[in-house]
C-alpha cells in the first residue's frame, strides 16, 4: 500500500498533470496521422483527458498550496501545445479551415509574449473570465472536431463547428482584452 500512496502522491501533483498534457501531444498527433474512425475517437479521448488535467492541476495547486514557478510557466505552455498541435492536425486532415487555426494560434502566441512583458513588469498574469470561456469553447470545439465522424447519427463535426465559432469570438475578444489592459506596458 505504501507504493500506491507514493505513486498517488506523485500523480496528484499539479506539475505531473501539466507534464502529462505535454506527453499527450505526440500521442494525439500520432493517432491523427493514422486517421480512421477509431484513431480520431481515441485522439479525442486523449485530448479530453488531457484537458481535464488542466482544470485539476490548477485546482490542486490552489487548494493544496502547490503553486510553483515551474508550474506557472509550464501550465500555459502545455495548454498551448495541446490546443495548437491538435488544431494543426485538424487542418492537415481537412477537418478545420486553416485561417481559424491561424487566428487561434496567433492569439495564443501573442498573449504568451504579452504575459512575458507583464511578468517582467511584476504584473498579474492570471487568466480572466474571458480567457476561461475561450478555453472552454476551444475544448468544446476540438473534441467533436477531432472525432469528426458521425456517431449514433449525431453530426459531431457540425457540433464542433458551432463551438469553434464561439471559441473564435472569445479568442479574439480575450486577446484584445489582454492587450487593452496591458497597453501601458507596451509603450515604445
Amino acid at each position: 500500500m505504501a507504493r500506491f500512496d507514493r505513486v498517488k502522491n506523485i500523480v496528484l501533483t499539479p506539475n505531473f498533470m501539466t507534464i502529462s498534457r505535454i506527453v499527450a501531444v505526440p500521442l494525439i498527433v500520432i493517432l491523427l496521422i493514422y486517421e480512421t474512425k477509431i484513431t480520431t475517437f481515441s485522439a479525442a479521448i486523449v485530448f479530453s483527458l488531457a484537458s481535464i488535467t488542466d482544470y485539476l492541476d490548477g485546482y490542486l495547486a490552489r487548494t493544496r498550496g502547490l503553486v510553483t514557478k515551474l508550474g506557472k510557466i509550464l501550465d500555459p505552455m502545455a495548454d498551448k501545445l495541446l490546443v495548437s498541435s491538435t488544431l494543426v492536425m485538424l487542418v492537415s486532415l481537412g477537418f478545420l479551415q486553416a485561417w481559424i487555426a491561424c487566428v487561434i494560434i496567433g492569439r495564443e502566441l501573442s498573449v504568451t509574449g504579452l504575459r512575458c512583458v507583464l511578468i517582467e513588469n511584476g504584473q498579474d498574469i492570471a487568466a480572466s473570465w474571458l480567457g476561461k470561456y475561450k478555453t472552454g469553447f476551444q475544448i468544446a470545439a476540438i473534441i467533436p472536431l477531432t472525432m469528426h465522424y458521425n456517431y449514433l447519427g449525431i453530426n459531431l463535426n457540425a457540433i464542433g463547428i458551432f463551438f469553434l465559432y464561439g471559441a473564435l469570438i472569445f479568442t479574439i475578444w480575450s486577446g484584445l482584452d489582454y492587450f487593452i489592459k496591458a497597453r501601458k506596458f507596451l509603450m515604445l
